[in-house]
C-alpha cells in the first residue's frame, strides 16, 4: 500500500497454502477488503480488522484501517481468484487481485 492509492503488487499468483502480508507504507490509513462477492465460494472471507463480511467491514471502515507500518496477513487456501479493496479509496480505484493456483 503507497502514498499512490495502490496496491503495490496490484495483481500476485501464488500457490494454495501461502500466506501474503499487506505492509501499509504511506502515511495514510488503508483496509484490506475482500469483496465478498469476487472471491471462491468456498473460501474464508477476509478483511483487516477481522471482520467476517463485506457488509461488517463497510460499516467499521475505522476498525479495519491500517496505519503506517502496519501489516496484515491472510493464508490462501483455496485455489481461485480473490478480489479486494481498500473502502476508503476504493473511488480512487485502489484494488487488488491475488490468485491462487
Amino acid at each position: 500500500m503507497n502514498e499512490d492509492f495502490e496496491f503495490d503488487p496490484k495483481t500476485l499468483t501464488v500457490s494454495a497454502g501461502t500466506t501474503v502480508r499487506w505492509v501499509n507504507d504511506s502515511d495514510v490509513g488503508h483496509t484490506v477488503t475482500a469483496y465478498e462477492d469476487r472471491i471462491p465460494t468456498q473460501a474464508v472471507y477476509f478483511a483487516s480488522g477481522g471482520f467476517e463480511s463485506e457488509r461488517s467491514a463497510r460499516n467499521d471502515v475505522s476498525g479495519g484501517l491500517l496505519a503506517t507500518g502496519d501489516t496484515y496477513e491472510h493464508t490462501f487456501d483455496v485455489t481461485g481468484t480473490y478480489e479486494y479493496v481498500c473502502i476508503p479509496h476504493e473511488s480512487s480505484g485502489m484494488t487488488g487481485t491475488v490468485t491462487v493456483e
